[in-house]
């Protein structure tokens, strides 16, 4: 699949694009990737296009996109909601997929912007992202440490399958240490559970069964809380859900988005 791309606020945002096969008028759904990751970690979601157009885009600083020279927290999480919207309004997307840092890329998009959204899926995220004073400090000063608890046990993956360890192992390690640092620490920062309450485009909060970063709890939380919040579990899957079972995530989505678009 060809890399796209759009120019704003002085760089490069790339993406990748497939267009739906049968009906032109159908909506597109842009998929956010999380902390050190970019967008391949939705390659198994492209297959949404036998019924959706799909994009995937990198954002500041990972795959194929230019890096932004933004202070940790909000200025950060600003310059990515930037990248969103400039694919966003180059793809014509009304639907955003966002999965932890991207899951509050997209809450801040959807609270902060004018952007026309029709749905959201929030998968594997929170309202409030806080991440271990540990991880914080391995990521910072020892990154194959980090890198190592990250694929531990139900964290990223409920999965043993090493072809899918060190494929994101490697993908966190393209991403390198001054930037996946960079997200985990302005996830760090995240907190919009004041604010969740005001966000009623229509929701869905999909998890994976056995996620220790962003936990069912959280997901519960948005269901709770937010106006029109659906809640699903993805089973026999951890934090990167989409990855481990890619059918039941995208049959998660479709049911979703069959129903309320």
């Amino acid at each position: 699949m060809d890399v796209l791309t759009t120019e704003h606020h002085g760089r490069t945002t790339a993406y990748r694009l497939r267009e739906a096969r049968d009906d032109s008028d159908t909506p597109t759904i842009l998929f956010v990737h999380g902390s050190g990751g970019s967008s391949d970690v939705w390659r198994g979601q492209f297959r949404l296009a036998s019924d959706y157009s799909v994009a995937a885009l990198d954002l500041s600083g990972h795959g194929e996109s230019d890096d932004v020279d933004a202070d940790v927290g909000y200025e950060t999480l600003s310059a990515y909601v930037d990248d969103v919207v400039a694919v966003a309004e180059a793809t014509d997307a009304n639907v955003v997929v966002g999965n932890s840092l991207g899951g509050a890329v997209a809450m801040t998009l959807a609270l902060q912007r004018d952007l026309d959204l029709d749905a959201l899926v929030l998968a594997g995220t929170g309202a409030k992202l806080a991440v271990l004073d540990d991880l914080l400090n391995w990521l910072e000063n020892d990154f194959d440490r980090a890198v190592t608890f990250l694929h531990g046990d139900d964290r990223l993956f409920h999965s043993d399958d090493e072809r899918l360890i060190e494929a994101s192992k490697e993908a966190m390690y393209d991403a390198g240490q001054a930037v996946t640092s960079r997200d985990f620490h302005s996830c760090h920062t995240f907190d919009v559970r004041s604010k969740i309450g005001d966000l009623d485009v229509p929701t869905l909060a999909l998890v994976g069964e056995y996620d220790r970063l962003t936990p069912p709890s959280y997901h519960d939380y948005f269901a709770e809380e937010m106006p029109d919040c659906e809640r699903a579990t993805i089973e026999d899957a951890a934090h990167l859900a989409m990855l481990e079972q890619p059918v039941a995530f995208n049959a998660a989505v479709s049911d979703f988005l069959a129903n309320r678009l």
